[in-house]
This record gives C-alpha cells, sequence and structure tokens, in this order.
C-alpha cells in the first residue's frame, strides 16, 4: 500500500505566496508560480538589495521582516542597506550598494532627491529600481520600474476627519509632522490641512517636525504640553510618534482630553484604537509594499517585464480607517460599516503573516 507522500517546502511555499498574491491582488497567480518554478532550476538565489528610511520605525523594521520572509519563500537573497532615519547616512549606504551589481534593488528615501545618483548609476547598469512609498525624485527624472506607495493625502484626511468629528469641529489641535523632505510626510500635512481649512473654529497650535524619532517627540510633547493648557487633538505623521505622546500625555494625566491619531496601523497602534488609547489610525501597509517590490523585482528578472510597460508606473497599496468598534447592536450587520467590527481585528491577523 503506498504511503501518502509529505507536504514539501515548495508546497508550502506556493501555499503562501499564493494566500499572499490574492490579499495584494495586483499579480496573476499562476504566471507568478511559473517564475517559483523557473526560479528553482536556476543556479543560483536572485540577490537583492534593499533600503528604507530607518530601522528605528517599527513600519520600516515590519518591511525588513517581510521581505525576509518572503525571500526565503521564494529563493531570493535579500541584503539590506539601513537608512538609520538620516538623509546622509543612507546617501552613504546606497552609495555602497551603487557599487555592487543586483538583479533589482527597493527603495524607500528619507528625502525625496537625495538618492538621485547611486541609484541613476544602478538604472545605467541595467538593474531594475523600485521605489517604495516615498518618491526617489520628482516623476520622470529616473526611469524607475515600478513605484507602490501609498495614498498619505486620503489616509490623512480620513484620521484627521475622524479627529474634527470627536470634537465637534471645533477647539485646539496639532498636528506633529515626520520628516519634511519626505514626500508621505509632505502628502499627509497636505491631507490634515485639506481637512482643517475647512472648520474655522479650529486652532492649529503647533506643527513642528519630529522626524520620526519617538526621543524628539517625547520631547517636544513635553513642551507643549507645558506650553498650551488646553489641546483637544493631536495627529501624528505615523502611530510610533503617537503612541509616544500618548504616553508623555499619560503621564501628564491628560488622556481624557486629547483624541489622537496617527498613520501606519501598526499592530501596537491597532490594538490602541481597540483599547480607546488612540482614536484612529489609517493603514499604510509596510508588508504589501515591501513584498510588492520583492515581486515587481522578482517579475522583471524573470519574466523580463519592463517598467512603464509591463508593469505601471505607480501601483497604489492601499489601506483601511481603524477607528473604534460600532456600539451599535442590530441583527443585520451587513448594514454597518464594517459589519460593526471594523478592519481592526482582522488587520493584526494579516500584520501577523506578513500580509497587509
Amino acid at each position: 500500500m503506498d504511503k501518502k507522500k509529505p507536504e514539501t517546502t515548495i508546497d508550502r511555499r506556493k501555499f503562501m505566496i499564493q494566500s499572499a498574491l490574492a490579499s495584494m491582488g495586483i499579480f496573476g497567480g499562476a504566471a507568478f508560480m511559473q517564475t517559483v518554478r523557473a526560479a528553482e532550476g536556476k543556479n543560483r538565489p536572485l540577490k537583492a538589495a534593499f533600503s528604507n528610511a530607518g530601522l528605528q520605525a517599527t513600519w520600516c523594521a515590519q518591511g525588513k521582516d517581510t521581505v525576509e520572509q518572503w525571500g526565503k519563500w521564494l529563493g531570493v537573497e535579500i541584503h539590506w542597506y539601513d537608512g538609520q532615519l538620516d538623509v546622509a547616512k543612507q546617501r552613504a549606504a546606497v552609495d555602497a550598494m551603487a557599487q555592487k551589481d543586483w538583479d533589482f534593488v527597493a527603495i524607500q528615501s528619507l528625502s525625496i532627491g537625495s538618492l538621485v545618483e547611486p541609484v541613476q548609476k544602478m538604472i545605467d547598469k541595467g538593474i531594475p529600481v523600485i521605489a517604495m512609498d516615498t518618491m526617489l525624485a520628482p516623476w520622470g527624472t529616473l526611469k524607475l520600474h515600478t513605484f507602490i506607495a501609498p495614498d498619505n493625502v486620503w489616509m490623512a484626511e480620513q484620521v484627521t476627519q475622524a479627529l474634527v468629528d470627536a470634537i465637534g469641529g471645533k477647539g485646539n489641535i496639532i498636528m506633529t509632522q515626520g520628516s519634511l523632505g519626505h514626500t508621505g510626510a509632505q502628502g499627509r500635512a497636505q491631507g490634515f490641512w485639506n481637512v482643517v481649512k475647512r472648520y474655522p473654529d479650529i486652532k492649529v497650535l503647533d506643527t513642528s517636525p519630529a522626524d520620526w524619532d519617538v526621543a524628539k517627540v517625547a520631547q517636544l510633547w513635553e513642551n507643549l504640553l507645558n506650553r498650551y493648557k488646553k489641546i483637544d487633538a493631536a495627529f501624528f505623521h505615523n502611530d510610533d510618534m503617537a503612541l509616544a505622546a500618548y504616553q508623555v500625555i499619560k503621564n501628564a494625566g491628560r488622556e481624557n482630553e486629547i483624541v489622537i491619531g496617527g498613520i501606519d496601523a501598526m499592530s501596537p497602534a491597532v490594538q490602541a484604537v481597540l483599547d480607546g488609547k488612540l482614536h484612529a489610525t489609517a493603514r499604510n501597509s509596510a508588508p504589501r509594499i515591501h513584498w510588492g517590490a520583492l515581486v515587481a523585482g522578482y517579475y522583471a528578472v524573470m519574466q523580463k517585464e519592463v517598467g512603464g510597460k509591463d508593469i505601471p508606473e505607480f501601483i497604489l497599496a492601499d489601506g483601511p480607517v481603524i477607528l473604534p468598534p460600532s456600539k451599535e447592536k442590530t441583527d443585520k450587520p451587513w448594514l454597518l460599516k464594517g459589519y460593526g467590527i471594523g478592519a481592526g481585528p482582522g488587520l493584526l491577523w494579516e500584520e501577523k503573516h506578513y500580509l497587509a
């Protein structure tokens, strides 16, 4: 009697890849699996170089974890060049990257225009370069393979609107920004202003940047709490900064006075919304953007996809807004937004498995 053949690594790999492809919804599963089979016959793994803004940021760290896991599944050797939340240090890292040969490269720039020369050098060598999350340079400056990013303006509008609604359309609000040269931060600031300019009874007290640095946020917010006795809401350009400020606000005994929102919907922030510590966040998916870049690079090498022809110049990595679950009770949950549950619990599971 024949024994059942045990499950193989590639069977598990195919399952995980196909599951995540369904989640992302931008690449064809059958064609992609052909590239997996082709890669398995190669004499060497593909080599890819990645750089993002800085692994001190949990969003960037989640992106690195995602790429390394997907690299194992797909047989891609990942080399990481950390930006360290410092424009000069990221430039030095990408200069070093450009001295080597790669099958493809993916980069999130900390500041627009800061990496043009080394990126152009890699493009000139025929290396597909994928921009992640932020623009490397203005449109047309570089011939990139593609650019995968969220809609920063939309995310900021949604979170800011939730904060404004929570304070009844009037009061004092603060925006704590990321790095001012970061195009994502610029888009988030634009989304914030798009909303608050419609409310004449809202006063913006401060818009200082904290450069994604939680230590800077803590110091900034200690000063803000001393300076302003009435703060009704606070919008932060990412969750790390929002949670760092929440702790300072709580230490001052003012957590019930200030409604807080952030962006990225990292797992701790999602849980904070569910627990009532934050009011809102919006998902900027580090997994979708990072493994999307990995998949795009994989197709460029294995199926010779050409940027601007076989893949569009821009791919939107959209995500939901995370708000507290509905308190409304009904026997017809399909008539409520998010079935009355919202995106939070499901997103926690998806993040755990590097899907969204």
